[in-house]
């Protein structure tokens, strides 16, 4: 046989990626995205959270996965080392591959032999990995028929369910593409293609007809179609799709057939990575009855489901979404990653239609819960994204389910393929950023300059240069902000109207402010030099949530431009916030502070201070200054109180707890946590979910006790105790038993009690007992046999 050169085949290769392009090109979306390679942001917003994207938080996210033993399993897998399995969860492949996909976009900003070189040691591990036919799933290549309890007996055994394999090889395919297209090399995606033809030839109608579990490899194989031209990787993307209920889980959202849904429903991540797909091949197949189900599934999370934050998840029992309006805000879930997959998908939604509501959401969930999930040094993250907290949350260095970080690692070098959209006479600036963008148009490339200090100011100042004088449209999005309108519906709304018009020039001279479809359209001849400046003025704005919002009832959320505002303790009275009641009236201001948190605004304004008496009423302070900061931006400075819902009524906020007898105890318990000071926090719960609870979980069937050691002997015949019980989806329940016990010399001895001993859920259960003086008591509590339980709350009279 005679050798082809390996010249020959490079070419072959490229001349059929073209061909593949120009067809896809004739059935894609109508819109189409100017890369992030053809933009550098520039500034003091962006330009640093990338660079240090590369510089610390990617290397900390390799380090990570060698430490844990994500990167060990791909090298016992291979046959270079020998052990078990070393990590806790059988998706931990896809960590790998999301960092090889955030390290390769961000090589293609920030050349970097050193890690470069490394990306292809890791791709030479995961190779040693891959077994012969393909397969590549490093807990059972190692662990065999002791795999995973998730993974099953054999093969695709659990893919509906929780064994991830799809799952992981979907952010392979996306890792593979991205490091091709970085580096032009093909070792990661000569891995991919064989993955994905031996999951085309085990998947499908007459094959295996079933469907990933977590979705995520329908977004993988449509990114190996676009490299590939194989138009199969396309079709078996929407088999997966397809093939998707009924009368499966609402968590992994097959309960229905995907064209048949209109909710969203279950896993918040699960959800928005499906719908991303779906709208992905909708455009690639022509098909409208995709666009239709996303679009009625869209309203429903923006007109329902959706954060102030843009955050979307609201439990944390299924990670998930709850029921319209159920929007809590302490044990709000609001997922890091499933802010990432809702931009993925607002993004596709717009480009399907070119819809400025599509960015109002983009861009609220970009600048507020998407940034929460990394801290402003790049070195720490969160993986719920609440808005409130007492202090018990903060951000780790890193997950047992990671995630998240690895999920940063990838996103934040992709933003600047967020900022332009294009079509053959048109540009659309679609987000504020300054940067400079090299765009082709027409044949033609044009240069366009932004200048701005946004997201802290609204002035934008542009410089279009097009090669030669070009006749196109200039399309400027005005954000929902800037319109008078908080988000897309009636969910959240404005409090009042600000009349202060946008205004435009082009050359200095003012052009018609009246926005077309959300954007303001300059159609003309541009020639190089061309000078746009856009002046959108940025008040301070107080939002109110929908009445049927019945946790942001009576309080109000503050916004800036794109940006939510939250009151932080470390900027206000006595380090406490949960317990402001918040004056509307009050002047609100805006201030920048350069040398806070990398340099924010702050905002100021009035509040009171609520606490309760021991005639349990609340009575107010006089009214004092707080400072407010960008959302984003908490927790940075250690774990404190948050809120971004200020009570403007003093029933609707968390007044300070009486001095009674329970307040002033010192707590401890058989398991210490920082979760007990919720026994005396005197918050009152609406039933035995309450996330103010301190619990025994995981333990079950065994007797464990919680104690108040008083400040000086006390006098007592009562006690009252609120179960917690989180049912059906957690794992705590009403105990099997309780007694109440006092500290008699150095005994603990049982109260004569006077009435039963009452377990019941979603209300107190109470014991009275002759009365006795002691210096602490003690409650006894039996675990129930296959459950663990807490305790809300534990009042003593």
């Amino acid at each position: 046989m005679k050798k082809i050169s390996v010249a020959l085949i490079i070419f072959v290769f490229f001349l059929s990626i073209g061909s593949c392009q120009k067809q896809i090109k004739e059935n894609d979306y109508p819109l189409q995205p100017v890369p992030f390679t053809s933009v550098e942001l520039t500034g003091d917003f962006w330009a640093p959270k990338i660079q240090r994207n590369h510089d610390v938080t990617i290397p900390i996210a390799l380090k990570k996965s060698k430490e844990t033993g994500r990167i060990k399993n791909f090298k016992i897998a291979g046959g270079l080392e020998e052990g078990s399995f070393c990590t806790q969860y059988p998706f931990d492949d896809s960590d790998v591959f999301k960092i090889i996909e955030g390290a390769s976009y961000s090589l293609q900003m920030f050349p970097d032999q050193e890690l470069e070189a490394y990306l292809d040691t890791l791709i030479h591990y995961i190779d040693l990995a891959q077994e012969n036919d393909g397969y590549i799933y490093t807990n059972r290549t190692i662990m065999g028929d002791s795999a995973h309890e998730w993974a099953g007996d054999e093969r695709w055994e659990k893919t509906h369910d929780l064994s991830h394999e799809l799952y992981n090889l979907g952010h392979m395919y996306e890792g593979a593409v991205a490091h091709y297209r970085a580096t032009g090399k093909r070792n990661f995606l000569d891995i991919a293609i064989k993955s994905a033809n031996l999951v085309d030839s085990v998947f499908g109608y007459n094959k295996l007809e079933t469907y990933p579990g977590h979705q995520e490899i329908e977004i993988g194989l449509v990114k190996l179609y676009r490299v590939t031209g194989n138009k199969d990787y396309l079709d078996l993307a929407k088999f997966f799709l397809d093939v998707r209920g009924p009368d499966g889980p609402k968590y992994c959202q097959a309960h229905k057939k995907v064209t048949n849904q209109t909710k969203a429903v279950g896993h918040s991540v699960r959800a928005a990575y499906m719908y991303t797909g779906m709208a992905d091949v909708a455009a690639l197949t022509n098909d409208p009855e995709y666009v239709d189900a996303i679009n009625r599934i869209w309203k429903d999370i923006v007109h329902k489901k959706l954060y102030v934050t843009g955050g979307i998840g609201a439990s944390g029992g299924n990670e998930g979404f709850g029921d319209p309006y159920v929007l809590p805000n302490m044990s709000a879930y609001c997922e890091t990653c499933a802010s990432i997959a809702n931009v993925f998908w607002n993004h596709r939604m717009f480009m399907h239609e070119g819809e400025v509501k599509y960015y109002d959401v983009l861009e609220r969930t970009l600048y507020n819960a998407l940034l929460s999930g990394v801290s402003l040094s790049g070195n720490r993250f969160f993986y719920p994204n609440p808005l409130a907290s007492d202090g018990q949350h903060e951000r780790q260095e890193w997950f047992g389910c990671a995630c998240c970080p690895s999920n940063i690692t990838r996103f934040l070098p992709s933003v600047p393929g967020y900022i332009y959209s294009k079509t053959d006479n048109q540009i659309m600036v679609n987000l504020y950023a300054e940067n400079t963008a090299d765009i082709d148009l027409d044949e033609n490339k044009v240069e366009i300059e932004q200048k701005t200090d946004y997201p802290w100011e609204g002035k934008v100042d542009l410089t279009i240069n097009p090669d030669e004088e070009q006749q196109f449209e200039l399309r400027l999005r005005i954000p929902g902000w800037a319109r008078n309108e908080a988000v897309p519906g009636k969910l959240y709304r404005f409090t009042d109207s600000k009349n202060q018009p946008v205004e435009v020039t082009v050359n200095g001279e003012k052009v018609e402010t009246q926005p077309e479809d959300g954007y303001i359209v300059i159609d003309r001849k541009w020639r190089s030099g061309d000078k746009v400046s856009l002046d959108m003025p940025m008040p301070v704005r107080i939002i109110e949530a929908n009445e049927k919002v019945k946790e942001d009832r009576g309080k109000v959320a503050i916004q800036r431009g794109p940006i939510i505002y939250a009151a932080e303790w470390p900027d206000n009275p006595k380090g406490e916030v949960l317990n402001l009641v918040f004056d509307k009236n009050s002047k609100l201001t805006a201030d920048f502070k350069p040398d806070m948190l990398n340099g924010i605004p702050v905002i100021k304004g009035k509040a009171s201070r609520a606490e309760k008496t021991l005639e349990d009423e609340v009575v107010v302070s006089e009214k004092q200054e707080i400072t407010l900061i960008p959302y984003h931006t908490w927790a940075n400075r250690g774990a404190g109180e948050m809120r971004v819902w200020l009570p403007i009524e003093k029933e609707a906020t968390i007044p300070s707890p009486a001095p009674t007898i329970a307040a002033k105890s010192q707590i401890s318990a058989s398991t210490e946590k920082e979760s007990l000071r919720y026994l005396n926090d005197q918050i009152e719960p609406e039933n035995s979910t309450s996330p103010f609870n301190y619990n025994w979980w995981p333990a079950n069937n065994q007797t464990e006790w919680v104690q108040y050691t008083f400040e000086k002997p006390e006098k007592v015949s009562k006690v009252k105790v609120y179960w917690f019980d989180d049912r059906p989806d957690g794992g705590c329940r009403i105990p099997d038993s309780w007694e109440v016990r006092y500290k008699k010399s150095n005994n603990w001895e049982p109260v004569q009690n006077k009435t039963s001993y009452s377990i019941t859920k979603d209300e107190y259960n109470e014991v009275q007992f002759e009365p006795l003086t002691t210096s602490a008591l003690r409650l006894k509590v039996q675990l129930p046999e296959e459950h663990s339980s807490g305790i809300i709350e534990w009042i003593v009279e």
